[in-house]
């Protein structure tokens, strides 16, 4: 009973994989069971043509009103039978393809995702109902972000930088719920999640980051850097404002807004924390090539907060963020990580 269990939470988690891997039997069954809709129909349709038949004999005084109605009560009970019998081959058909295909069968019967494991001749059956929920305010998308990466140091303009401007990148991985704030209405929606976040830094001139105990601070290498680069990982939780118009597309059981094509912005913030922090340097020491990996905090905070804002059309946007807590924790001059770049909600 244990492998029962475990295998129904397996399958429930990847039923979409299961669906594909029993692709044979639920096409298959599902032509089985839309034949019993058809015979149905061919019967009714045969039942209605006899009885305009012997209606027409009875108008053309063939036969009287009392053979008439044994004649209609005698060709219902055979399309009936017929019904019964042919559903019957079918339904046979079906526990037969069942118990020949693979010990877990995923199929469709009607709005219901039905779930088959048999297992020492017994079977064990759940569904889940596909049935499309009439208004769904909140939705899911997963959010990717890249971009270019930088620091803006108080009291400096941002052309001052130490940072390579272009070689310094950031990565944004995450998930993103969008909830329609109004009943009647999509033109305002709360967008929030949670992202994962891969911020580089790439100093300039040779040099590199070190941690003098006090304070995080550039230094310039003794060897002819090839590459230096300080990264901090983070996890966020990013909330925003999304405003833009939507279509509202009505179906016969159900309607939904959609966004595809069209202008939206969003204004909001993040709060999150430090993973971790690393910086990786390589370089050249009499013809062999050396790389350095080094994990530490690098003083750098460990919680983050700022705000972030994005334009676009459709599923692309333009995007940019500011951490308003600077980045290193006991330096005497602040300095903010700043990231501008494209956003998709995939």
């Amino acid at each position: 009973m244990k492998i029962i269990t475990l295998t129904i939470l397996l399958t429930l988690w990847l039923i979409p994989f299961n669906y594909l891997n029993a692709q044979d039997v639920t096409v298959t069954i599902e032509t089985l069971e839309s034949n019993k809709e058809k015979i149905i129909n061919e019967e009714k349709e045969a039942l209605k043509k006899e009885v305009e038949a012997i209606n027409i004999q009875l108008e053309n005084e063939e036969i009287t009103q009392a053979e008439a109605d044994n004649l209609k009560g005698a060709v219902a009970e055979k399309h009936a039978l017929n019904i019964e019998n042919r559903i019957a081959i079918i339904e046979n058909k079906i526990e037969l393809t069942k118990r020949n295909s693979n010990e877990v069968v995923v199929y469709k019967d009607g709005n219901q995702l039905m779930l088959e494991i048999f297992e020492d001749g017994e079977v064990f059956s759940i569904s889940y109902n596909k049935d499309k929920k009439f208004d769904r305010r909140t939705t899911s998308r997963m959010v990717v972000a890249i971009g270019f990466n930088n620091l803006i140091t108080e009291g400096e303009s941002f052309n001052d930088t130490e940072i390579k401007i272009g070689g310094s990148r950031f990565f944004e991985l995450g998930w993103a719920w969008k909830t329609r704030v109004f009943k009647d209405s999509n033109w305002l929606r709360i967008k929030y999640g949670f992202s994962f976040t891969w911020d580089g830094l790439k100093p300039e001139d040779n040099q590199y980051y070190v941690d003098t105990g006090e304070e995080t601070v550039l230094q310039v290498h003794p060897q002819n850097l090839d590459k230096a680069k300080l990264r901090v990982d983070k996890l966020i939780f990013p909330v925003h404002f999304e405003f833009g118009p939507s279509k509202k597309k009505e179906y016969t059981s159900y309607f939904r807004y959609s966004t595809r094509r069209q202008f939206k912005y969003g204004i909001g913030g993040f709060v999150g924390f430090k993973l971790s922090s690393r910086q990786k340097l390589k370089y050249s020491i009499d013809g062999s090539n050396k790389k350095e990996k080094i994990k530490a905090s690098y003083n750098t905070n460990n919680v983050v907060y700022g705000v972030s804002s994005y334009v676009g059309w459709g599923w692309a946007a333009l995007y940019a963020k500011y951490e308003i807590n600077p980045i290193f924790k006991n330096n005497p001059v602040d300095q903010h990580n700043i990231s501008m770049g494209l956003r998709f909600d995939m």
